[in-house]
């Protein structure tokens, strides 16, 4: 009996989204635009030269990007030795929850909540009404930001007067940002679920609980304790499923936050995507036949995309690369590992944003063929796993 490993690399996107324009994003390219930016030497910050993806593009990266989007990266040219393809999402918006939603099998029916540019960005009702709730003095920020920028600008005021930081971004969320040590995680936390309470109301996907610690701006961090507070998926996942036939689903990362622990078996979380994929490793040993591996890997999105950092997100990617033969000589015989992502970011693209892309699709395991398979939809990701573990 098989096993599925579905990792996605959270925002790796490469183009071509047929709709991007309606979403401010025509021409963007995460993928490509960093590959070009690494030959021309603009991504040279802790890494130099062209971009070095070579496991990656042996399993049909490049040409990935080329299917997507008509665009040949620079040095990502292999001829693939696995299943390649791209994905097209069909749900509106370009947001982790509708991403990850889709590629599991069950594509986002309705419009998400989303909030306005005008500051200050949230309702006065909510948030007065969430400040009575969770016995807050006030808050701090109330607007469109970036999670490691808004920390900086408003952690000295938060540590002052206890005020929590709250924002948002293009997806579907709210943002609540205070000090593990001086605010505390506890209180963070359920200040987030009394938001939840509130906010779900109006379909806003998810409330995340961002804690940092530090004591002054630059020095601000945030913590491994995020905790995403998240509406739950409707039922038909690929995780539903694989539970229905008695399997277990484990989860690397933050999937569990992103299903509301819904169908999850388990969860392992690390203080970084390199710990992250130590554990999937470790699943490589213990995951059961029947088993589904669900991994994120957030970096690539969190500390590279939305700080438009081109070298850091370049340095991520190699790092991935360079680890991913670890993986692929543990599969057994019968293992499926598909190496996907949820929307793009493009680091070069204006703004800090997500950006509405195609994803790349790769697929590979001992006894998997070379196979082009084309643009297919997102939901095709849980059909190949559903098919693998014989539960379609």
């Amino acid at each position: 009996m098989a096993r599925v490993f579905l990792c996605v690399l959270d925002s790796v996107g490469c183009g071509g989204a047929p709709d991007a324009a309606r979403y401010g994003d025509e021409g963007a390219n995460t993928l490509f635009h960093i590959a070009e930016a690494c030959a021309a030497g603009r991504a040279e910050d802790g890494r130099s030269g062209p971009l070095r993806l070579p496991n990656l593009d042996a399993l049909g990266l490049g040409a990935a990007i080329t299917l997507a989007s008509g665009m040949v990266a620079p040095g990502l040219t292999a001829a693939p030795s696995g299943r390649w393809g791209a994905a097209q999402e069909i749900s509106a918006g370009k947001d982790t929850q509708s991403g990850h939603w889709e590629l599991s099998g069950v594509p986002v029916a309705r419009d998400w909540h989303y909030f306005p540019r005008a500051e200050p960005t949230f309702p006065a009702d909510l948030m007065a009404e969430l400040m009575f709730r969770a016995g807050l003095p006030g808050t701090l920020a109330n607007n469109h930001a970036s999670g490691t920028e808004v920390i900086d600008a408003f952690g000295l005021e938060h540590i002052a007067t206890g005020k929590p930081i709250v924002y948002t971004s293009a997806d579907s969320v709210v943002q609540i940002a205070a000090h593990e040590t001086h605010f505390g995680l506890d209180r963070l936390l359920e200040t987030c679920r009394i938001a939840a309470d509130i906010f779900h109301q109006l379909n806003v996907g998810r409330i995340i609980a961002r804690p940092f610690v530090g004591q002054a701006p630059g020095e601000f961090v945030r913590t491994a304790n995020r905790k995403d507070v998240a509406i739950a998926p409707p039922d038909g996942t690929i995780c539903d499923r694989v539970v229905a036939a008695g399997g277990a689903v484990h989860a690397v990362g933050k999937i569990g936050d992103i299903f509301a622990m819904k169908s999850i078996t388990d969860v392992s979380k690390g203080k970084d995507d390199m710990a992250l994929f130590d554990h999937l490793l470790e699943w490589t040993q213990k995951a059961a036949p029947g088993d589904l591996v669900f991994a994120n890997f957030i970096e690539f999105d969190s500390l590279w995309g939305h700080r438009r950092n081109v070298s850091g997100y370049a340095r991520a990617l190699e790092t991935f690369d360079a680890r991913l033969p670890e993986l692929t000589r543990r599969l057994r015989k019968g293992d499926l590992l598909i190496i996907t992502a949820d929307h793009g970011n493009d680091p070069t693209w204006p703004g800090t944003d997500h950006t509405r892309e195609r994803v790349p699709v790769l697929v590979t395991g001992p006894d998997i063929g070379e196979q082009a398979l084309g643009i297919v939809p997102f939901t095709a990701v849980a059909d190949m796993a559903a098919s693998h573990l014989a539960i379609a």
